[in-house]
């Protein structure tokens, strides 16, 4: 395992200590939410937690299957008690980028259906300026359209390999440093056939950041 690996189990580790009897859980996406669904799974296995969960991919579903989860489909919720999922760039004001694992329009739902967000993170992931290429969700009719508004709007897109769970297109755009998250934001929601992005700029509540020394929780104070 590596340094990183092992500094993404530790957070994983701290932040389903949230969990208690009787919540209904959404599961991200990703190697550092893999950590906590494993870790939800032991507590089931060795503590007799009572939870459900619902997810943010197929990839998801099936690990916490795999591991004694009990799981519902998302399509008959309308909300959950807690979120728990990682980021690939996170700043000072807690806007994150999500999506490496392509399922940010899921993530976004579900984060944004829980009464709290928990993101965990090894200590690479805080950054002072947002700045990875951006994924985004696009319906296959509009991929020209799309890719031209990303471009208008400063971006470089890259179309990935493979469809969503949707089967939509996943694109990669490379913005550079994003000066206002918000303004950015705000354009790419307003592109017709750009079904969702991966700025994650209010859904956050809490950080669990992992290192070799241990785990440093971070609360949000006030949402924007």
């Amino acid at each position: 395992m590596t340094t990183g690996d092992i500094s993404k189990r530790k957070a994983a580790e701290a932040a389903i200590a949230e969990v208690t009897n009787g919540m209904l859980v959404g599961l991200g996406t990703g190697s550092t939410a893999a950590f906590a669904i494993s870790g939800l799974g032991r507590r089931i296995a060795e503590e007799g937690l009572r939870i459900k969960a619902a997810g943010t991919s197929l990839a998801t579903e099936t690990a916490a299957r795999a591991v004694g989860i009990p799981f519902l489909a998302f399509d008959d919720l309308a909300s959950v008690d807690l979120c728990i999922d990682g980021a690939d760039e996170i700043d000072p004001l807690f806007r994150a980028i999500k999506g490496g694992g392509g399922a940010m329009l899921r993530e976004k739902v579900v984060a944004s259906a829980a009464t709290r967000m928990i993101c965990i993170v090894d200590a690479s992931k805080p950054v002072e300026t947002l700045a990875r290429p951006l994924p985004i969700e696009v319906l296959p009719f509009a991929r020209s359209y799309v890719a031209g508004a990303v471009r208008s709007l400063g971006g470089e897109p890259i179309v990935r390999p493979g469809p969503s769970d949707q089967d939509n297109l996943l694109m990669d755009c490379d913005f550079g440093p994003i000066a206002d998250p918000a303004c950015l934001a705000r354009a790419l929601d307003a592109v017709p056939g750009l079904l969702g992005h991966g700025l994650f700029l209010s859904e956050i509540d809490a950080l669990y950041i992992g290192d070799r020394s241990g785990v440093e929780r971070r609360e949000r104070h006030q949402k924007p």
